[in-house]
């Protein structure tokens, strides 16, 4: 059967092994990446858990199917069992193979808020993990205020899930997390890539299932101003438990590596023949004798030309506090030099309150009209508005 071009059909024969318990074939049909997460043996308590209290099939009904990406169909077949309904659902390739199996019960009602959760004390934004082709999208929950507050990345169980963990009417990642957040949490949640990503995946681990994704996410997490980076954990649910160990692991392997290339970046040792792929975002040695060298400050303050320097109050890059005061002390005090501070703006001189996130940048926002009247102003009559 495998290599045949009827998704649907192929979907309704798998089922029927299923209702039938002839696991084992039904195993046959899975491709490398489903069979690496769900044997036989997981399929038959799966299906006997969700079917006993349904009592025994009664018919298997039409199969639903639609294009999904990536070369595969993804198919629902209906199930009616004595006492309630089941939905199968497969993704089918090319070749005639199940790249994802998840077996659901019939909704009987949609996800609703737990009593313990409390979206007026967070903020959620879309966000990305990872980088790349195989980048999935996540969301962010974000407690109002200043913190810093720990973090949190959920890690969902076997399968092609996506950041909720959806089975049926319930999402269980979403209840962490939205409990969390409002208890003075950031958390992350994400599209498993097996569910982003279905098809573009094949002979991967566990490792690649979970660690790339989750090493981005608890970087995105010690990157926000609002969390502090000591306190970022890691919590997987089942196969996401399993994973979380090496996704600690990793993380911490990619720290030390990142602080051996920056050491290596400022030492004395660095010399052209040093290699890129020993520094920090390889970018070559000459790249980085070049700026360990480079006073922009002195460089400006030896110029005889006027200068307009302006900062966002709220920039969390490049600060007021830290950054900002170099230029201040060395072009502050010349009468052709004029420093602006737009105390609302952040990095991009978009106006805003309360402390700037990476997550302003993902709307869509405009510069500062002060900012645009500021440099026309200082344009034709050499001044800031």
């Amino acid at each position: 059967m495998a290599g045949g071009s009827d998704p649907a059909g192929i979907a309704v024969a798998v089922t029927e092994m299923i209702r039938d318990g002839r696991f084992a074939e039904a195993e046959e049909l899975f491709a490398v990446p489903l069979r690496a997460v769900v044997s036989a043996d997981a399929l038959r308590a799966g299906w006997l858990a969700l079917t006993g209290s349904r009592g025994p099939v009664r018919t298997v009904g039409e199969p639903a199917a639609e294009p999904s990406g990536a070369g595969l169909v993804r198919v629902r077949v209906p199930v009616t069992c004595e006492h309630g309904g089941l939905t199968v659902l497969m993704s089918v390739d090319g070749a005639g193979l199940l790249q994802g199996l998840v077996i659901e019960p019939v909704a009987a009602g949609s996800w609703t808020a737990p009593s313990y959760a409390a979206p007026d004390r967070f903020a959620e934004h879309e966000v990305r993990a990872g980088s790349g082709p195989l980048a999935v999208p996540g969301t962010l929950s974000v407690p109002y205020g200043d913190g810093p507050w720990p973090g949190v990345v959920l890690l969902s169980g076997g399968g092609p899930f996506d950041r909720d963990q959806t089975s049926g009417p319930n999402k269980p990642l979403k209840d962490l997390a939205w409990g969390l957040a409002s208890r003075g949490a950031a958390v992350v949640r994400f599209d498993k890539v097996t569910y982003a990503h279905a098809g573009q995946v094949a002979d991967f681990t566990i490792a690649d299932e979970y660690v790339p994704h989750a090493v981005a996410a608890v970087r995105l997490l010690r990157d926000h101003p609002a969390v502090d980076p000591a306190r970022v954990f890691v919590a997987g649910h089942s196969a996401g438990g399993k994973a979380a160990p090496r996704v600690a692991a990793a993380e911490q392997a990619v720290a030390e590596t990142i602080t051996r290339q920056a050491a290596l970046a400022g030492s004395p040792g660095l010399s052209p023949a040093t290699p890129a792929s020993e520094l920090p975002f390889g970018l070559p040695a000459s790249y980085w004798l070049d700026l360990r060298d480079y006073d922009p400050v002195a460089t400006a303050a030896a110029l005889d030309k006027p200068m307009l320097i302006l900062q966002g109050g709220r920039d969390f890059q490049v600060t007021a506090e830290d950054d900002l005061s170099g230029w201040q002390a060395g072009l502050g005090h010349r009468a052709d030099v004029t420093i602006r501070v737009y105390d609302a703006d952040n990095h991009l001189f978009f106006p805003g309150t309360g402390p700037s996130t990476p997550a302003e940048y993902e709307t869509p926002q405009h510069v500062d009209p002060a900012v645009v009247a500021g440099i026309a102003r200082w344009l034709t009559l050499g001044e800031a508005a």
